[in-house]
């Protein structure tokens, strides 16, 4: 069959094509020169490894770094929290509100500062804060611990959503566990798995230390989680995290106000003082319910908004709560 003009011309074409493709393809699988990218390059939008500090420590403990099962665990936590933006910028704002409260405290009770990166991976920085397994507040007590510990656990008041008193009341768990093991890190992986967990684990396995531990993956990743933790908010900058300082969430100015017999109505007794019910419950969380029985005459204080201005007797309700003295 005589093959026309076209056809010879469609073969020739395809023919090139393919030569064109095979030679694009053993180009451009070579292996690629790291060196020649540049910004333009990237583009906007990449993802990067991390680099690996040579220098950590936690609590003034020197953390092992140059072990390759270290430097990978803390790898793993690093990039985690470095590349899970929207909380991390979340934890960068709300440190700036609850970390104030935290350090002096931690310092009076001779805790190491580095320990308000533990309250923040517990729970996240969020005094309502609760666990699946009924641990609440910043410093996720169960109830039985925040009993022993001095807090107050009833239906009506839950000192366990308290920071100040949470705070004080980890630091005597933490300084009881640093006086067993005399080490801040093993003090924190007991504040996640218990006491009991970390010495079964301790001697079943003849170690003496965190890091030389095999533990369950929760335990495993807690100190390198809060090392990492520390790590991003301590340099944001250098991790990519930019937030300005209007952005960030303010220290909140409150005034006391103490309580020292039963209120029957906490909504009437906000509208006393010129605020609302939940900026009553947002201030003071540890209050449960929305009346205080209090039988036992206990003085409580509680915060209110700086400004708050209790109303004129003229200008409240007959049947409006008044607090008991």
């Amino acid at each position: 069959m005589k093959v026309n003009f076209y056809t010879k011309l469609l073969s020739i074409s395809s023919l090139f094509i393919a030569v064109i493709l095979a030679f694009q393809l053993f180009t451009f699988s070579a292996t690629p020169d790291r060196t020649a990218s540049t910004n333009k390059e990237v583009g906007k939008y990449a993802i990067f490894s991390l680099d690996i500090p040579s220098d950590l420590t936690f609590a003034n403990e020197q953390v092992p770094i140059d072990r390759y099962d270290v430097k990978e665990s803390f790898d793993r936590e690093l990039l985690v929290n470095t590349y899970w933006q929207s909380q991390t910028v979340l934890f960068i704002k709300r440190a700036n509100r609850y970390f104030p409260i935290i350090e002096p405290i931690l310092k009076a009770n001779g805790v190491p500062d580095d320990f308000k990166y533990l309250s923040l991976i517990e729970s996240n920085l969020m005094p309502r804060a609760k666990s699946p397994a009924g641990a609440v507040g910043l410093w996720q007590f169960m109830k039985a611990t925040g009993k022993e510990y001095g807090l107050e656990v009833s239906k009506e008041i839950d000192e366990r959503y308290h920071i100040e008193k949470s705070t004080e009341a980890a630091c005597k768990y933490l300084k009881k566990m640093h006086a067993h093991y005399g080490s801040w890190t093993l003090a924190a992986a007991a504040y996640n798995a218990g006491r009991t967990g970390v010495n079964r684990q301790l001697s079943r396995q003849k170690a003496d230390n965190y890091f030389d531990l095999l533990l369950n993956e929760e335990t495993g990743r807690y100190v390198y989680r809060i090392i990492a933790i520390k790590e991003i908010l301590s340099n944001p900058d250098a991790y990519g995290f930019h937030v300005k300082e209007a952005d960030l969430y303010d220290e909140l100015k409150t005034k006391n106000h103490e309580i020292k017999g039963a209120v029957s109505s906490f909504p009437d007794f906000a509208i006393e003082h010129n605020i609302t019910y939940k900026e009553l419950k947002d201030l003071n969380p540890w209050l449960r319910e929305a009346n205080l029985t209090n039988a036992s005459k206990k003085t409580y204080t509680v915060k209110l908004p700086h400004n708050a201005v209790l109303k004129p007797k003229s200008s409240i309700k007959e049947d409006s709560t008044k607090v008991a003295s």
